[in-house]
């Protein structure tokens, strides 16, 4: 007599995803609750489609505010974008070079970066290199040496448009098409910012979820406002991204909520945590995305990337439609 038929293995396994899923599902538990989020977002990303705008959109990150995820978002963004399949370039205009590091460009001082972009003696195309963990990410490093250029560069004619007559000639005469390009500010509102913002035609503000993050935003909406009256009038705040949230805590609610009411069609529905991973991955020269692809933090910056994304098409017609007015 012969017992039931065993199962066949290779049918009857499943994936960690289910069996996550299977333990998980229901449970009170807060981490096993995490896990399983984590694990249903991180499997929808697998199969998303990230929509490449109809024409390049240029990006400038910033807040003259430190500590709010600025180079961050700047980093991760550029790098879940190409994750996607999206061609991207990001400047580092910050002399920090915080965001060089996490790419894993070199940024020693005397190397070539975009300190001798915007001094004219090099261009784009001659210092930028590409991202060891993503082909389509190329990085314009900085170096502590572009601290020098403010006042090297003031009693210019054309101090305001060094940078914007840089990128215009590099993707005039690029032979690969980018979609995006990214440009990380320092925290402050000097000629390096006011260079970023007279180059692009977007601004991405980020902001911490506390309300110190909250006080100098409207200091950087004026400096915005002066640069578009003056220099750049197609200009437009097209993104703000709420950064070190943490659901737990009413406080981070009530910022998210208070920023979303007064910027309702901005502010992007997808929050970035704070974790460990996201502090580690510049230590280890790699964007989190590299660095911890299916933690939270990567999850997040991913979904951000999308949302950011499948907005182009709204944000490129406001683009024309500030160009028209002026």
């Amino acid at each position: 007599m012969t017992g039931p038929e065993e199962p066949d293995n290779l049918t009857s396994m499943e994936s960690a995803t289910e069996t996550i899923k299977r333990i998980f599902e229901g449970s009170t538990s807060p981490v096993g609750a995490q896990i399983a989020d984590e694990s249903t977002r991180y499997k929808a990303l697998e199969h998303a489609v990230c929509p490449k705008p109809a024409e390049t959109r240029l990006i400038a990150v910033a807040n003259q505010k430190g500590g709010v995820g600025k180079t961050t978002s700047a980093v991760n963004l550029s790098a879940a974008l190409a994750r996607f399949g999206c061609k991207v370039l990001l400047i580092d205009m910050d002399p920090q070079g915080n965001a060089s590091t996490a790419l894993g460009a070199p940024h020693a001082s005397g190397q070539p970066s975009v300190y001798d972009v915007i001094e004219g003696r090099k261009r784009i195309a001659e210092v930028k290199c590409t991202c060891p963990d993503f082909d389509n990410l190329d990085v314009v490093p900085a170096s502590i040496d572009l601290s020098g250029a403010e006042l090297e560069v003031a009693d210019m004619a054309d101090r305001n448009s060094l940078l914007k007559n840089a990128v215009d000639e590099f993707l005039a005469t690029s032979e690969e098409h980018y979609d995006y390009v990214i440009i990380d500010c320092p925290p402050s509102l000097g000629l390096l910012v006011i260079n970023a913002m007279c180059a692009v035609h977007e601004m991405l503000i980020p902001i911490q979820a506390e309300y110190y993050a909250l006080e100098g935003l409207g200091q950087l909406i004026n400096t915005i406002g002066l640069v578009q009256e003056h220099y750049n009038p197609s200009l437009l705040v097209s993104t703000m991204l709420i950064t070190m949230y943490d659901k737990r805590t009413l406080l981070s609610r009530e910022v998210h909520g208070e920023v979303k009411k007064h910027y309702p069609t901005i502010v992007l529905d997808t929050t970035i945590p704070r974790t460990v991973k996201i502090s580690e991955a510049p230590s280890f020269n790699q964007s989190v995305i590299a660095y911890d692809p299916k933690g939270m933090g990567a999850i997040a910056y991913c979904e951000a990337a999308l949302e950011l994304s499948r907005r182009s098409d709204t944000v490129l017609q406001a683009i024309d439609a500030r160009r028209n007015e002026n």
